[in-house]
């Protein structure tokens, strides 16, 4: 091919030797098309049964069948119907009558080297970073690294039928998905291609991985509540649609648990939740979505999967393609809610391809450029302006952290670039706290903004008499000689630490939520004993319900709590109290 030499010429490909004519006509086209005359070289190529290429330096021009067809297959994909349009036949009728191939140009490179689907590449001077490549055997690779004399390309799927000397085709669209409604209740890779066995699905658009993130005057406040059902986060960490709230703790303290009670609580509120799995294993993924679907969930979700043995590249580009079908959401005004899980594997996959790509080693052997990885991914999530339809993004990013250290590399960079984060405590967990939420730790940037009248005014000193026990609990842990109002403060705070514990998939409502912290800092759960929290609660919580259910209604509605209202709760749960112990002492002296 011509691009082996440093001398530019022509070189024509076919099955049969060109005729002189042909011969003239193919040089007067270059020499139109290149101001000069460049000499004509003519190479056997039997498989090409039908037509030509034409190859000039770099570039190539496809007059075979191959390249005709392709053209042939991106026509078709442009026939739009339009909206409300169910015959499309007319449609491709008149573009297969209207099709006129023209002389396509294209840039040809050559594969140096391929190894760890990583592939090296010359020839291709116009190659931008994102773009994608076609390799022989239908193998696409994206751009990853420009050098002077070369391009460094992470590769998609098996690389077998690549190797030094292959050709290589650039594409001029960068790395993008698939995206549209019917990808909701399916599972897909990294790529948009469904996994789940039910069959392709028909998308309505495509859009490219990496976006700019939403510009200052594009935005606007976070003020909308995004209600997990977890009573502890709710109360104390509200999260806000458009917010970057992280989700941060060891290995196997509920971390996953948290996120999916989240999507589990978006039913009937119209959110459309995505759940990004990076690193995970296959079986974890499949059980995960059939949890959804037996609760209902998944037919709002979309679950991408990059499974521990898909390669680095599929785990690196898997976030940036799920934020990419959230895009899709929010930019015709719906809300979306995407959860990483998790981050720590995603840059760990993109370490792999950096020192793969022969870059510096920094910190802990990462590239200088990671806090730039995981930035431009969470800068995407937003509240949009009410102009672009006031959409939001809001993301749930996971990052597993090593023996508690979040001040290890990737915890600090991805604390820094959020708006809060969740901080789960190993000790709590083993203690049998569920969620093992560390109250002094955890932290919601956008605080009250995002939280409703009636959850505001009802967890009123919720985190500081919480903080106080936790600080009074270390120093009294020693001591045997207690005086009674310590005892009391203990005995509080330790009924708070189990109102909080929360069963996963058990999200509660915004009215039961309300309940049960009005009756805690009412001093109401004092005398229950430890055993018996999970019983009195849901006892009390039915009684609220069948006494008040006009107040219910209106805190599941409004998001407000009236003083008149607030009092009701508090003397219901005063009495309740009283008639649940009654009735304990009985069925003990019975």
């Amino acid at each position: 091919m011509a691009e082996k030499t440093n001398e530019k010429k022509a070189i024509l490909q076919s099955a049969e030797a060109p005729t002189e004519q042909q011969k003239r006509r193919l040089s007067a086209f270059v020499e139109r098309n290149y101001g000069e005359k460049l000499p004509l070289e003519w190479q056997a190529a039997p498989e090409l049964t039908g037509g030509f290429k034409l190859y000039v330096g770099q570039d190539v021009y496809d007059w075979s069948i191959e390249g005709r067809m392709r053209q042939f297959h991106e026509r078709m994909n442009r026939v739009d119907p339009g909206p409300g349009k169910k015959n499309i036949l007319p449609l491709i009728r008149s573009a297969m009558e209207d099709f006129s191939p023209a002389v396509v140009r294209e840039e040809r490179g050559e594969v140096i080297s391929v190894g760890d689907e990583i592939a090296r590449v010359r020839g291709l001077p116009n190659a931008e970073y994102g773009e994608i490549l076609e390799f022989s055997g239908g193998v696409r690779g994206m751009v990853q690294d420009l050098r002077e004399d070369s391009i460094g390309c992470v590769l998609f799927g098996d690389d077998g039928g690549v190797t030094a000397g292959s050709a290589v085709r650039a594409t001029g669209r960068t790395a993008g998905i698939p995206v549209g409604s019917k990808f909701l209740g399916r599972v897909v890779d990294a790529l948009g291609s469904p996994i789940d066995g039910k069959g392709s699905i028909a998308a309505d658009d495509y859009r490219p991985i990496e976006l700019p993130a939403p510009g200052i005057l594009e935005r606007q406040s976070v003020d909308t509540p995004l209600e997990t059902g977890i009573l502890c986060i709710d109360s104390m960490f509200p999260i806000g649609r458009g917010q970057r709230e992280l989700i941060i703790g060891d290995r196997q303290t509920g971390k996953t648990a948290i996120a999916v009670d989240t999507i589990l609580n978006q039913k009937g509120r119209n959110v459309i939740c995505i759940y990004v799995a990076i690193g995970q294993k296959t079986g974890s993924v499949a059980q995960l979505a059939a949890n959804l679907e037996r609760m209902g969930a998944m037919n709002y979700t979309v679950i991408v999967s990059a499974p521990a043995s898909a390669p680095a590249s599929e785990q690196y580009i898997a976030p940036y393609a799920g934020t990419a079908l959230g895009e899709h959401f929010m930019y015709t005004g719906r809300d979306v809610l995407i959860v990483y899980d998790d981050l720590s594997k995603h840059a760990i996959a993109y370490r792999t391809l950096s020192l793969l790509l022969e870059r510096s080693p920094g910190r802990e052997a990462f590239p200088g450029d990671v806090f730039y990885l995981h930035s431009r991914l969470l800068e995407r999530s937003a509240h949009l302006c009410d102009e672009l339809g006031g959409g939001s993004l809001s993301a749930l990013p996971i990052i597993e952290t090593q023996a508690g250290d979040v001040s290890a590399y990737i915890p600090t960079n991805v604390i820094s670039i959020t708006d809060g984060q969740i901080y789960l405590e190993s000790s709590l967990f083993f203690s049998g706290q569920r969620p093992a939420v560390n109250v002094g730790l955890s932290v919601s940037r956008v605080g009250g903004a995002a939280q409703t009248p009636a959850m505001k005014r009802s967890s009123g000193s919720l985190r500081l008499d919480l903080a106080q026990y936790r600080e009074m609990e270390v120093f009294t842990q020693f001591s045997s000689d207690l005086d009674e109002v310590t005892k009391k403060q203990l005995a509080y705070g330790h009924g708070l630490m189990m109102l909080l514990r929360q069963n996963q998939y058990s999200p509660l409502s915004r009215h039961r939520q309300v309940t049960l912290l009005v009756a805690a800092l009412a001093h109401t759960l004092e005398e229950i004993p430890v055993e018996l929290m999970n019983d009195y609660r849901e006892k009390l919580m039915e009684e609220v319900e069948r006494s008040h259910r006009a107040i219910c209604l209106s805190i599941d509605k409004s998001g407000t709590l009236s003083d008149a209202d607030r009092a009701k709760l508090e003397d219901t749960a005063r009495v309740f109290v009283k008639q649940y112990m009654g009735r304990l002492y009985e069925d003990g002296e019975s």
